[in-house]
């Protein structure tokens, strides 16, 4: 199989990178390197690019901008591509409003640009998108909560497991990120159900991992990770530090990727975290890492929260687990952050 995957520099496109050429299939991964340019040195990823250029070995790396419409359709003709993994994104809830127009571009335009080239060139192809829980805006927050000692959590029953798809998109405040991967969400749901391209929306949690990474914008856990390691300040925004996010590792994400592969639903659109067994507040998580690393960790508090930031988001495995029962969260909470603690001591 002949595989192209975007961002494949990033968390899930390097994941995708290796456990594709574990495969034995053919790997052409796209990247290049803007999570440098919109966060800075911190953000760059060519550590994750050597580190798979020395691992791997059916690997083709393209330092290409999936913006450039030609040359995405020139690659396309070129090597007709069995599955595309499009990862590749500006994934900053905060850095958006500062860079509109390339925002934009990248998350919307640059998916069309994509999805046309596999029609055009393979449409029998499978085309996985990589989206986002931001899609639906701060809707989830209208949910009724209750207050514990050191996290939000769901008040009813019946919102135990989380937000599920069925949850609305609109007339919601979505940050200007979220409404750009909600452009391109409904334009990969479009190509499935209009076109009946085998597409696949994935909607994500907290996506995390110890090749994350991880900066003050983007990257939550594995930022606060390397926060604890290098004893600096964490900065909690809002809510009193008890809003709840669900982490997955990234191979469990290429797990679900790989269920869908193999028997693909044209247009559907999945949520995908950690769940409710992966659940964990920004002060949860602190101690966690203060377990394990055996460091307190520095933080102070702002109580001004991220314009649409969710309070208490979990989400909801129910739809893929029904449609895929032999897939399931393989890697604990625990395990995640062991991983990553390790990782980070021995840089």
């Amino acid at each position: 199989m002949k595989v192209l995957i975007t961002g494949s520099s990033g968390l899930i496109g390097s994941e995708a990178v290796t456990y594709y050429d574990r495969q034995g299939d053919t790997v052409h991964g796209i990247d290049n390197n803007l999570r440098r340019e919109f966060f800075g040195p911190t953000g760059d990823t060519r550590w994750n690019l050597e580190r798979l250029r020395t691992t791997t070995k059916r690997f083709t790396h393209h330092d290409l901008d999936i913006r450039d419409r030609s040359r995405m359709l020139d690659l396309a003709k070129q090597e007709r591509f069995d599955l595309i993994i499009h990862c590749a994104a500006q994934p900053s809830h905060d850095k958006a409003k500062e860079i509109p127009f390339v925002d934009f571009d990248v998350n919307a335009v640059a998916t069309v640009n994509l999805l046309e080239a596999t029609r055009l060139t393979n449409p029998e192809a499978v085309f996985i998108f990589m989206s986002t829980n931001k899609v639906y805006g701060d809707a989830p927050n209208e949910l009724p909560l209750r207050e514990l000692p050191t996290r939000w959590d769901y008040a009813r029953p019946e919102d135990f497991n989380g937000v599920r798809e069925d949850c609305r998109i609109d007339r919601t405040t979505h940050s200007l990120f979220g409404a750009s991967k909600t452009a391109a969400d409904l334009m990969a749901q479009e190509y499935g159900r209009y076109f009946g391209l085998k597409v696949g929306v994935f909607r994500g949690g907290c996506l995390t991992g110890e090749h994350h990474s991880g900066v003050a914008l983007h990257g939550f856990l594995s930022y606060l990770v390397k926060v604890a390691q290098a004893g600096e300040t964490y900065t909690i925004l809002g809510y009193k530090g008890k809003q709840v996010r669900d982490q997955i590792h990234s191979s469990d994400v290429l797990a679900a990727f790989a269920e869908f592969t193999k028997n693909p639903r044209p247009g559907e659109v999945y949520n995908l975290g950690g769940g409710r067994e992966n659940s964990a507040s920004i002060l949860e998580c602190i101690q966690k890492i203060e377990a394990f690393t055996g460091k307190k960790i520095s933080w102070k508090y702002v109580d001004q929260a991220r314009v649409g930031d969710h309070i208490c988001y979990i989400s909801d495995l129910t739809k893929f687990k029904t449609h895929y029962p032999n897939w399931k969260i393989n890697c604990s909470l625990d395990q995640i952050l062991q991983r990553m603690c390790q990782a980070t001591a021995a840089k």
